[in-house]
């Protein structure tokens, strides 16, 4: 008999399972650890791209409040893409997390960088203007 077949076939197997349906599994974990922990306040960016504030959580569902109206729907957890801005409760949790493991930032949408570089811009001391003509 040839076993260098079947030895071809097991190592191909076994190379698809680390190359491909490891990650995956570790991949889909994360993003179920991250759906099981939204609180109230943090900021989320959906499947379908609705950035909106949880207002409210239940067992299977959260309510999210959005745009300037402050229009609140509900919505599915497994609906939830990334969390953008998490709130005060966890962040710290999350900061310390981040310390031990050195993960690439994910992507924020166009308009949450605005108001985060806004948020984060200090006020520039202000200038006096010298008029020479009161002089």
């Amino acid at each position: 008999m040839n076993y260098s077949s079947l030895i071809v076939l097991v190592v191909f197997i076994a190379i698809m399972y680390f190359l491909m349906i490891r990650p995956q599994k570790k991949r889909d974990k994360q993003i179920q650890e991250m759906r099981s922990s939204l609180q109230v306040g943090d900021e989320i960016v959906t499947i379908g791209g609705i950035c909106g504030k949880i207002v409210k959580t239940k067992d299977e569902t959260i309510v999210i409040q959005v745009g300037a109206d402050k229009v609140k729907f509900e919505m599915m957890r497994w609906s939830v893409s990334s969390v953008v801005n998490p709130s005060n409760k966890h962040k710290t949790n999350i900061l310390d997390e981040e310390d031990t493991k050195d993960a690439p930032k994910k992507a924020m949408p166009k308009k949450l960088k605005k108001t985060a570089e806004v948020e984060e811009e200090v006020p520039a001391e202000p200038v006096e203007t010298e008029n020479k003509e009161q002089e």
